[in-house]
């Protein structure tokens, strides 16, 4: 039978409150789990479509062109939400787990998103006002082509520098900041909502340690209350000291690991920033070389609908990426205990330095046969370099009698090696696996696999999406279009319009657009060799005073 309350389900039920309603309780026999667990995805959608219906109004008044009334609907609905959050924390404030201010240390995260909103409706309001009233002028529609674009496009057409300034570690290593580039909205706002509900996730994760840590601690004092009533004499004893040691160290090391998951997952979301720009400034310039030949030419449908999978994905593999790389991090700590520290506390510790030198000793001889295997066939078994310029020796055997004793020889002892070099492959890809779970930018999948990895489906997908709607050449050519036709589309509704022109010399457009090609051409090289050439033309013969132009 398993119980639940029938008050849970109030908004203002307080889990930890004493509240003789929560004493109240309802059986749920376990025959009927089977329907419950049928329905639940549909539980799951319709949930997540009532927290969206929840928080659609805020951004129906951010995005509506009505500044002045979305402005006070939005500040007044999110007003109402911050005095419901308010007063929830005021009447639970104290939980069962962490102890006073519980509640505050869950929902402070909203609070912050609640208070910013209410600032951004009365900078709204404020600015939609002094519109209204004619203090200041009315914005106009957001242009095609955004500031940082154009100017991204006037530094591809300048020519390059001939040498780049030296750039120091931290961007060399880590980040350098482009003027020229901006993250769209929804790679903000999925990163800054990952990191909330990775706050949250490792405040849940707490609360279930301290549950479970004080569970264990009922069952050590049973523990050791059998021990007393046995005067440590009895034929369990030992079994139960070393079970006492597990649990001991078990909460130590779950408990320090805590940080450095969570370090590790915070450093995933900015290194996924980082990778989302150097992937589209690669797709930008026509380079897919990063990708595997199966997503060069990515469906246009699964594109669209991984664009719309990608911000929840990544959330989750973020979460889930926490969950498990804790974990094995906690494996990693609890051997490095048990191998290092508690044979030092127990007085082993001639025992632990013999056993450490014996393993070290050995992966020392496996390393060093194999380096010398290396040097032995360059020594004696390749033939010498052609050039003393070759960097290696060419790829030529050399003494094949010896070379054929030599593997022969070595046969039985690359057996044994073959079946260690198989173990390790298993165990660094499972640790590379568990640790790179949360990089959704990065398939752990071999190659020829990639198309079962889901999460790097959806992240190729949508940086396919970004990049053929936020090209800034493309946008820019767009802009060119529009801005073109507009201003004819002007000439010709306004009568007499050909008496504006001016009555000096005329430039044909196309000799104006012949001389900017020609400016193109030398400012950018690279682009001589790929222009299709017309023999009637005479090209061949143009190329090199390009080129040469270019040099100068």
């Amino acid at each position: 039978m398993i119980t639940t309350d029938a008050s849970s389900s109030s908004f203002w039920f307080c889990p930890f409150s004493k509240d003789e309603r929560t004493m109240d309780k309802e059986r749920i026999p376990l025959s009927s789990w089977g329907p419950t667990l049928e329905s639940l995805s549909f539980v799951l959608l319709i949930g997540g479509f009532e927290v969206g219906l929840s928080y659609f109004p805020f951004f129906a008044c951010l995005s509506s062109k009505s500044q002045l009334a979305s402005s006070v609907l939005g500040f007044s609905y999110s007003l109402i939400w911050f005095a419901v959050t308010i007063l929830q924390i005021s009447q639970c404030p104290h939980g069962q787990f962490m102890g006073r201010y519980e509640t505050l240390v869950f929902y402070w995260p909203s609070l912050l998103c609640l208070a910013f909103l209410l600032g951004r409706f009365l900078h709204m309001f404020v600015k939609a006002l002094r519109v209204h009233l004619g203090l200041e002028p009315r914005m106009e529609e957001r242009p095609v082509l955004e500031v940082y674009q154009a100017e991204h496009v006037k530094q591809l057409l300048k020519k390059a520098p001939p040498q780049e300034s030296r750039r120091s570690w931290f961007q060399t290593r880590v980040y350098e900041w482009d003027p020229y580039f901006r993250f769209p909205s929804r790679m903000i706002g999925t990163i800054v909502l990952a990191f909330i509900c990775l706050y949250l996730f490792i405040i849940i994760e707490f609360c279930m340690f301290v549950y479970v840590r004080n569970e264990l601690d009922v069952f050590e004092e049973k523990l050791e209350n059998y021990l007393t009533y046995m005067n440590k004499t009895g034929a369990l004893t030992p079994i139960i000291l070393k079970v006492q040691e597990l649990i001991s160290v078990t909460k130590g090391v779950w408990v320090v690991t805590i940080l450095p998951a969570s370090l590790t997952c915070v450093s995933y979301l900015f290194h996924i920033l980082a990778c989302y720009r150097k992937h589209i400034k690669r797709l930008w310039a026509g380079d897919k070389q990063f990708l595997p030949p199966r997503f060069h030419n990515p469906s246009s449908a699964e594109s669209v609908v991984a664009i719309a999978r990608y911000s929840g994905w990544q959330i989750a593999y973020i979460l889930w990426g926490y969950l498990i790389i804790h974990v094995v991090q906690s494996l990693c700590g609890m051997m490095i205990v048990y191998g290092l520290v508690l044979p030092v506390i127990h007085g082993q510790s001639l025992e632990m330095l013999r056993g450490l030198g014996v393993g070290i000793l050995t992966l020392s001889v496996v390393v060093g046969l194999m380096i010398l295997q290396g040097g032995i066939a360059a020594r004696f078994f390749l033939q010498p370099k052609l050039s003393t310029a070759d960097k290696q020796k060419p790829l030529a055997l050399n003494n094949r009698k010896a070379f054929h004793n030599f593997n022969y020889f070595l046969f039985f002892y690359n057996v044994l090696l073959g079946m260690g070099a198989c173990l390790s492959r298993l165990f660094i890809s499972c640790l590379l696996g568990a640790w790179l779970i949360a990089r959704i930018d990065r398939t752990i999948m071999q190659s020829g696999y990639e198309g079962a990895d889901m999460g790097f489906n959806a992240w190729i997908g949508m940086l396919y999406v970004d990049h053929y709607h936020t090209n800034p050449v493309l946008v820019s050519f767009c802009h060119i279009l529009i801005t073109g036709h507009r201003e004819r589309k002007l000439q010709k509704t306004i009568k007499y319009w050909y008496l504006n022109q001016s009555a000096g010399p005329r430039i044909s457009a196309r000799s104006r657009m012949r001389w900017l090609l020609l400016q193109t051409l030398i400012n950018n090289p690279r682009l001589i060799m790929l222009r299709k050439s017309k023999s009637d033309h005479g090209s061949h013969e143009f190329t090199p005073i390009l080129l040469a132009c270019s040099d100068c």
